[in-house]
């Protein structure tokens, strides 16, 4: 039997979920007002696009600073500061008078964003206990999973009843609330000494992920060969970080938890698992609507089913991590996720819609399998105080693997649409299964460490002669 989780932290696991909710629906819901905010704020569509692109680099570029704040205010503490700023930035979305200003405001919703999500991994973490990490973190994924695939489907209907400041304006309440519920609630953390920041190693970092980050996306829709270029500075800065860490005494982030062979391999599977999960988040759209020729708003709901395989997925996946360690049921979710897929890339474009929504759904529940267990068991693998500096990392690993999944699949389709939308979302389907069966590999390694660090504590320290 798995220990009990008393009812105080299911109460701050759900606070900490429905502000990162806000922050995942705020990621997508805005694409679907994009082309109103460019008519009513009188811009191009090129200028109104850094709306969306500018919410994702600031989340990128904040996810370095995190660890090193949670230290010095407690997590509880900067988690309280980011929901109000987020919360207050997406107000003042609303009354953006220009379209200058709303992208000012969208980067401020993204720095916030960026450290929110983390910040309450680490609460939740502490909270809770690497035994029970499973449960409250399926709990946490139902929302960060639900919110990006609810998006457009708010956003459309947002948009058709009332007007492009409301895509903003709908974060407030729940915003207020949550807040309210975190200052009474939210446990504020320890404070610790973090050392003295170190700056050139967020400087490499701040500016580092953000390239790649818009590197993969832009080349990703463009395919022009200067994205490459923003793409290659970006890697050469993380390299740098990765070069300076070795020689800083208190590094901004540090990779001496990659030492560590449980949590290696758990950040492993969660990167082949974060591309399978976000860049197939632009590959299944793209199947819907140049494939099946379905507008935006009847492809969120087309790829609802998915989502919903997640959801009823995840309290399952979670409490079979804490019985049997994530590495298994990562192992069995990565499956799942290839077995669903493979027949993606083997159906016609026209194949019947009962059978396509059922391989969304199986899809989903591998999913759930694949990454939360995954992202459970790294953060099972450290300890309390080194879970900021995880949190941080785990979430770096599964963005860069999403926008570089995203960035190849298009790349896919676009170079084999001139034969033909079928062998282009084929050959694109391929790549997406290499990339989740790299996921199995990875899954299987995690398993086999988790095996091995269990019997090394089971076997205790070898007897003195």
């Amino acid at each position: 039997m798995s220990d009990p989780i008393p009812w105080p932290v299911w109460r701050v696991c759900a606070i900490i979920a429905s502000c990162a909710f806000l922050t995942g629906l705020d990621a997508s819901v805005v694409n679907v007002g994009l082309d109103t905010i460019t008519h009513e704020l009188d811009t191009t569509l090129g200028a109104a696009q850094w709306v969306a692109t500018g919410y994702l680099v600031a989340f990128a570029a904040s996810l370095p600073i995190c660890g090193w704040l949670g230290r010095r205010v407690g997590v509880g503490r900067l988690w309280l500061a980011c929901a109000a700023a987020f919360t207050l930035a997406s107000a003042a979305c609303a009354f953006a008078p220009t379209i200058g200003w709303l992208i000012g405001l969208r980067v401020l919703q993204g720095l916030a964003a960026g450290m929110l999500i983390p910040a309450g991994q680490t609460v939740i973490g502490q909270a809770v206990g690497p035994a029970r990490l499973g449960r409250v973190m399926a709990t946490l994924g139902v929302a960060v999973t639900l919110a990006p695939a609810l998006g457009p489907v708010v956003g459309g209907a947002v948009i058709d009843a009332w007007s492009w400041p409301w895509l903003f304006l709908i974060n407030v309440p729940v915003g207020i609330v949550g807040g309210w519920l975190g200052l009474r609630h939210v446990p504020r953390g320890a404070r610790t000494d973090p050392g003295r920041l170190d700056v050139v190693g967020l400087a490499l970092l701040s500016v580092g992920l953000p390239l790649v980050v818009y590197g993969c996306t832009r080349f990703g829709e463009t395919r022009q060969p200067g994205q490459l270029a923003v793409l290659g500075a970006g890697a050469a800065a993380l390299l740098l970080y990765g070069v300076h860490s070795r020689r800083f005494a208190t590094p901004i982030l540090d990779l001496r938890l990659f030492g560590n062979r449980a949590y290696r391999a758990a950040v492993a599977t969660g990167a082949f698992a974060g591309a399978a999960l976000f860049g197939a988040g632009l590959l299944y759209p793209l199947w819907f609507q140049l494939g099946r020729g379905a507008d935006p708003l009847e492809t969120g709901l087309l790829l609802l089913s998915m989502s919903l395989g997640t959801v009823i997925a995840l309290p399952l996946a979670g409490r079979l991590s804490d019985r049997i360690g994530g590495g298994w049921v990562s192992l069995a979710g990565s499956l799942v996720t290839v077995a669903s897929t493979v027949p993606f890339a083997l159906l016609p474009l026209d194949a019947g819609e009962w059978l396509v929504q059922g391989l969304l759904f199986v899809r989903g529940a591998g999913l759930a399998g694949a990454l939360t267990p995954a992202v459970s068991a790294a953060f099972a693998a450290v300890t309390p105080a080194q879970l900021p500096d995880a949190a941080a990392q785990v979430n770096i690993v599964n963005r860069v693997g999403g926008a570089l999944g995203g960035a190849l699949f298009a790349v896919v389709v676009a170079n084999g649409l001139p034969d033909g939308a079928e062998p282009a979302f084929h050959q694109a389907f391929w790549w997406l299964i290499g990339a989740s069966t790299l996921g199995v590999l990875a899954a299987a390694w995690l398993a086999a460490a988790e095996v091995s660090t269990r019997r090394a504590r089971t076997a205790g320290p070898l007897p003195v002669a």
